[in-house]
C-alpha cells in the first residue's frame, strides 16, 4: 500500500461518497447529504459567502467570508439566516460550527448560537469556539 498525498477529484470524492453513505446505511442511520453555498451579492459583484454540509441530524457551517468592506453591514448575519431558514423543518435538528477567538465569537452568541466549548490555545487569539443552534 502507498500513502500520498492527492488533489480531491472524481475518483477521490466518489470513494468518499460510496464508503460514507455505506457505512450510515451499514449502520441503520439516515445520512440525508446535503452540501450548500449561498453567496452575498451586490451589483453582480460577490460580497461574501457561506458554505457547509448537512449529514445524518446535524447541519455544519464551514466557513461564513464576508468582503472587508461588507462588513458590520449585516452582510454575514443574512448569510447565516438564508442557512437556518433552508434547513428549517427539515429532518435536521441543529446546526454546528466553530469560529476561532480573532474571528466571530460573539458575533455567533448574538444570533443565538449557545457556546458548547472552547478549547484554548497558547494565543487566546486561536481560541477554538464549538457553537450550537438547535432549528
Amino acid at each position: 500500500m502507498e500513502i500520498k498525498r492527492v488533489t480531491e477529484d472524481e475518483r477521490t470524492g466518489a470513494f468518499i461518497n460510496a464508503e460514507f453513505s455505506g457505512y450510515a446505511m451499514d449502520c441503520n442511520v439516515a445520512l440525508n447529504y446535503e452540501e450548500f453555498c449561498f453567496a452575498a451579492e451586490e451589483n453582480g459583484t460577490i460580497v461574501g459567502v457561506i458554505t457547509g454540509r448537512a449529514y445524518y441530524n446535524e447541519v455544519h457551517i464551514g466557513d461564513l467570508i464576508v468582503g472587508k468592506d461588507y462588513r458590520k453591514d449585516g452582510v454575514g448575519s443574512k448569510l447565516v439566516a438564508a442557512v437556518e431558514e433552508a434547513f428549517k423543518g427539515k429532518q435536521y435538528e441543529k446546526i454546528a460550527l466553530t469560529t476561532f477567538g480573532f474571528q466571530a465569537p460573539e458575533f455567533y452568541k448574538k444570533l443565538g448560537y449557545e457556546l458548547e466549548f472552547v478549547r484554548e490555545d497558547k494565543d487566546p487569539k486561536l481560541n477554538k469556539y464549538f457553537y450550537i443552534k438547535k432549528i
